[in-house]
């Protein structure tokens, strides 16, 4: 009997399986125009969209914070969980997951990951491939893993164990959520240290988070004059930037800028009108499945007469760091702070 179960893949990454376009000629710069109205909602999200339509996910709820050094036995999102006495066989679902355990020390013990994870340092030769929008329910279970670690967005409609046939073999499942901010995204770190009983080394991981970010507190409180940033992480046709209640506008508030979109709530489709209008002093991208996503901006008609184009302050930073929610957001960071205030971040 082999059963599979279709789960939809929320992370911020599928955001790159939209439909592109390819560069335009750039006209002369025009007038900036008066503002159109927005689209603030995302798409309805579906089990398994074709890859040209994939929906962006709701930016999820602040999830409960661990406080105990005690191993959970609850979730980040409160659901009851069991975790085995002994973990040295892990499946991780979720490259944020995977990067946080690999950090944590755990690369060896993970003999199974999706395939989005392929390529993280520190995974051992070998590891097993899974892919995210088609799990196998049997595969899983014939890898009798003591635990899998899974990506919480595939909680669809409500569904608190989607992976119920798993966890029924007696397979311990444990859903982390993609967490809105940089303080969740510690907390995710702390969870999943307790859960593998490594508290010291998550703490360590957090300390070093909370020291850069300090840092970079401090540089941005001398900064008098903001700048204004558009973020887009899909272009056009179907172009999506993101507002409030989303690590991404956190970061760029961190630094000392102002978001374009500072006004919307999440994941936010847009007009390139609007954008015309907002006239942002820097673009950056976080797209990285077209050849020259800074070309494709530049070239799009009409941009040439916003201030971002005309100055050469368009940039592409490193889609990992800035879309996935772990540790490595301040290597994101630390790129959003250069290019955007090169004078102060270095």
């Amino acid at each position: 009997m082999k059963r599979t179960l279709c789960i939809f893949f929320g992370l911020v990454m599928i955001l790159f399986a939209l439909s592109a376009c390819g560069g335009n000629n750039n006209p002369a710069p025009t007038p900036l125009p008066t503002p159109p109205t927005e689209t603030s909602s995302p798409p309805v999200e579906t089990a398994a969209p074709p890859v040209d339509t994939q929906a962006l996910p709701a930016p999820a709820p602040e999830p409960p914070v661990q406080e105990s050094r005690n191993r959970p036995d609850v979730d980040r999102e409160g659901f009851a969980i069991t975790l085995p006495d002994e973990i040295n066989t892990i499946i991780s679902i979720g490259p944020s997951n995977t990067e946080i355990l690999v950090a944590l020390g755990f690369g060896d013990e993970i003999i199974a990951a999706d395939r989005f994870s392929d390529g993280i340092p520190g995974l051992s030769e070998g590891v097993a491939t899974l892919e995210l929008l088609l799990i196998d329910a049997e595969f899983l279970i014939d890898l009798n893993p003591d635990i899998i670690f899974v990506t919480g967005l595939t909680r669809a409609r409500d569904d608190d164990n989607p992976l119920r046939v798993v966890s029924d073999a007696g397979i311990s499942i444990v859903y982390v959520p993609t967490s809105t901010s940089i303080a969740a995204i510690m907390e995710d770190i702390r969870f999943l240290a307790a859960v593998m009983d490594a508290h010291d080394m998550g703490e360590d991981i957090i300390s070093d988070m909370q020291t850069e970010l300090d840092a970079i507190r401090e540089i941005a409180a001398t900064i008098t004059e903001p700048r204004t940033v558009y973020f887009e992480i899909s272009p056009a046709p179907t172009m999506w930037s993101l507002g409030t209640n989303t690590f991404i506008h956190e970061m760029i508030e961190l630094i000392g800028a102002e978001n374009i979109f500072a006004d919307k709530d999440g994941w936010v489709g847009v007009a390139d009108e609007i954008v015309l209008y907002k006239n942002p002093d820097v673009i950056i991208t976080s797209v990285n499945f077209i050849d020259d996503p800074v070309e494709d901006i530049v070239r799009r008609p009409g941009w040439g007469a916003i201030t971002a184009v005309q100055n050469d302050d368009v940039f592409q930073v490193t889609t990992n760091y800035v879309n996935r929610a772990n540790h490595n957001i301040i290597n994101g960071l630390r790129e959003i702070a250069t290019v955007v205030y090169p004078d102060y971040f270095q």
